[in-house]
């Protein structure tokens, strides 16, 4: 079993204080540092680039997720693997832009973790061609591309299918994760927690991820 790993995600960040917001949810025992990354055609919101997360990746001291919500990680990904990605994640929703499993190779000869992502209404059996290569599944609980959204419980099916597909390694769940719905999500099979508001909304960032880590765990 895949241990839980509690990633906040940077999108919920104060961006004027970033480096103050990283250590203050290292402090907190966050494992991964989560970064959405937005085109603006994938999805209609910008975020950062390679730039920022390079920035990022000079004071943080846990791995950081990046997660392309892209149309075209062909072109992007070793800009994002330079800039310090060590789990690099983008949409099958792109697959028909080029070679999915040959970019998963290159992610994972470059030293980093390759990841796969499926928006809200795609199924599971979707990343079957996919899932040798694979050593993360995101699962998107809300429609990528705006923080803040209402988690969707009905994605939560896709996380047994994906072991019934064979799938053994860590899958994750973003969106409209928090202390009322992270037991759905752990009980599903998710062992990776991206949460945004939950943890940047709290006064007390460590009591928060403590609180999510608890609930996670008493719901495996």
């Amino acid at each position: 079993m895949h241990p839980i790993r509690i990633a906040p995600s940077l999108l919920a960040a104060d961006f004027a204080r970033l480096a103050d917001e990283v250590r203050s949810v290292e402090q907190g025992s966050a494992d991964w540092l989560h970064l959405d990354v937005m085109d603006g055609h994938f999805v209609p919101n910008l975020t950062f680039g390679p730039v920022v997360t390079a920035a990022i990746a000079k004071v943080a001291t846990r791995p950081l997720d990046v997660h392309l919500m892209i149309t075209d990680p062909w072109r992007y990904a070793d800009a994002f693997l330079d800039a310090g990605a060590a789990w690099l994640t983008f949409h099958v929703e792109v697959e028909g832009h080029g070679d999915v499993p040959g970019l998963l190779r290159h992610i994972r000869t470059r030293g980093a973790k390759a990841g796969l992502s499926l928006q809200p209404d795609t199924p599971a059996a979707r990343l079957a061609p996919y899932l040798a290569e694979l050593d993360l599944v995101l699962v998107m609980s809300v429609f990528a591309g705006f923080g803040g959204q209402k988690f969707m419980p009905e994605v939560l099916p896709k996380v047994a299918e994906l072991r019934r597909l064979g799938f053994a390694g860590e899958v994750s769940m973003d969106g409209g994760i928090g202390a009322g719905t992270i037991a759905a999500s752990a009980a599903a099979g998710t062992n990776v927690f991206v949460a945004g508001t939950a943890v940047f909304g709290a006064q007390d960032r460590a009591a928060r991820i403590a609180e999510l880590r608890a609930l996670a765990a008493a719901a495996r």
